[in-house]
């Protein structure tokens, strides 16, 4: 909508996994260069971070990387399914079969056994299964994590065992920490932290550059106070720059200043601005 009033060619705040919009922060790269290096070698790994941190854009990218190298990926958005229900999602998915209705879930050694069959396929075609585990740090089942334990050994003469990634929030770390069998398993453990303020500013340039924009859009300050409200979490920066866009074009704005960056932060929260609350206070 406001596309061509800025001189963008798409919405750069948009979700993508599209490498042009990646931004190689510090501890995101480091992430993404361990991930690799763990998935390229049939290892298992554990990806944590707050929400909005880009954990699931990462693996999204990922997964475009390694296609061509013949790593699928299997998703896995429901954690606390039973085991049984578990692996009988999982050896649907990997079957490309409907998933039976909870009545019908079949034993945990049935599908096994199904997996396995469904892996020595992907073996003969020298292809390898990675298994996502999203929300991970929701698991409150040690029979799941049992489970989980089983998948990653789930090897033959002819396939070797699935990767599995385990992705949470940042407790989940800690919770893998108390879990030696499982953790001493991984060969990757990741930490995505919030954008520091330089960051968030390399960020905001670096989307709006593979947009298209030739110009400054945002100010200094406007970056400052999209760090500062946004907390340098990624979805917070998107979420205010995307709609300051929109305002800036709908009040016909040739660059985004703090003003418009702290009224979208105010009617995403209906909380006010720090400078309105200090305001307020006085």
């Amino acid at each position: 909508m406001y596309e061509s009033y800025w001189g963008l060619k798409v919405r750069p705040f948009d979700r993508r996994a599209d490498a042009a919009f990646y931004y190689p922060a510090e501890n995101q790269h480091a992430a993404l260069v361990k991930l690799r290096y763990a998935f390229e070698h049939g290892s298992a790994a554990a990806l944590a971070g707050a929400a909005g941190t880009g954990k699931t854009l990462l693996l999204d990218l990922l997964a475009g990387q390694l296609e061509s190298q013949g790593r699928i990926f299997v998703r896995l958005a429901f954690p606390l399914l039973s085991p049984a229900e578990m692996l009988g999602y999982l050896a649907d998915e990997l079957a490309g079969e409907e998933s039976p209705s909870v009545n019908s879930t079949p034993p945990i050694d049935q599908s096994l056994r199904r997996m396995e069959g469904s892996l020595t396929k992907l073996a003969a075609q020298n292809k390898r299964l990675v298994v996502v585990i999203d929300e991970a740090h929701a698991i409150d089942d040690l029979r799941t994590w049992e489970a989980l334990r089983l998948l990653m050994n789930l090897e033959t003469a002819n396939q070797p065992p699935p990767i599995v990634v385990l992705v949470g929030q940042t407790s989940l770390l800690q919770m893998l920490s108390r879990m030696p069998s499982l953790e001493e398993r991984l060969s990757a453990k990741c930490l995505l932290p919030a954008f520091s303020a330089e960051e968030t500013a390399a960020y905001i340039v670096h989307r709006l550059q593979a947009a298209g924009a030739g110009r400054e859009i945002f100010n200094g300050s406007a970056m400052e106070a999209v760090h500062a409200l946004g907390q340098g979490v990624p979805r917070r920066i998107n979420r205010l720059c995307d709609l300051a866009l929109l305002v800036g074009y709908a009040e016909e704005r040739q660059t985004i200043a703090t003003e418009q960056i702290e009224a979208v932060a105010e009617d995403l929260t209906g909380a006010g601005t720090p400078r309105d609350q200090a305001t307020h206070s006085m």
